[in-house]
């Protein structure tokens, strides 16, 4: 049991990583990753708000949703659930800690609308669908681990993106077209780790 949570987990931060595999929180990765403290505070939201959302749309879904035959409104609940509860830690930030508030900007409100965050909240019922031993407890490791993912990958960006501003880089890579072939070299950079995962499982 353990071993299977610890390989759900590391799969969720390494070879399923939402940014840099399915390429879901494309719109954060690039905008919050300039600086450290940004991108941290941005994705310990996220991760905050993964878990969350899983833990509150999972029972929701499976004893709610299905029984009264509404599956199909998924989609709708989960954006309203997500959407509370980024209000909420907005409002906690905004209270507590107004400095990375104001230096998250309109990055988190955008969090209701995070492909990412909707995308572990909506992948989890579908691995439960194929795989009836991925349950509640599953669902909420797989959400953390893609949130630490999550954090994982904005934290190396970051750190990419400040040793390119501190390099000369051709004028014609400058701004934009450095940012991305950084971003893709950092995501073949994490193909690396399919054979430990896939050991894992085995």
């Amino acid at each position: 049991m353990m071993k299977s949570l610890l390989a759900i987990f590391l799969a969720a931060i390494l070879t399923e990583n939402y940014i840099l595999n399915k390429f879901l929180g494309i719109c954060p990765f690039l905008g919050v990753s300039k600086k450290l403290d940004t991108a941290t505070g941005m994705s310990i939201a996220v991760t905050v708000v993964m878990v969350i959302s899983t833990a509150a749309t999972w029972p929701i879904y499976t004893y709610v949703l299905v029984p009264l035959n509404l599956a199909y409104l998924q989609t709708i609940v989960f954006i309203l659930i997500i959407a509370a509860l980024v209000q909420f830690i907005e409002t906690v930030l905004k209270k507590y800690i107004p400095a990375l508030y104001n230096a998250l900007g309109i990055y988190l409100p955008l969090i209701t609308t995070n492909c990412a965050v909707l995308g572990v909240t909506m992948l989890v019922i579908e691995k439960g669908q194929a795989d009836p031993s991925f349950g509640f407890i599953q669902s909420l490791v797989n959400a953390f681990g893609s949130g630490i993912g999550f954090l994982v990958a904005m934290v190396l960006f970051a750190g990419v993106r400040e040793r390119i501003e501190n390099n000369d880089v051709p004028k014609c890579l400058q701004g934009l077209p450095i940012t991305l072939v950084a971003a893709s070299l950092t995501a073949v950079s994490f193909l690396g780790f399919q054979g430990i995962v896939d050991k894992m499982l085995g």
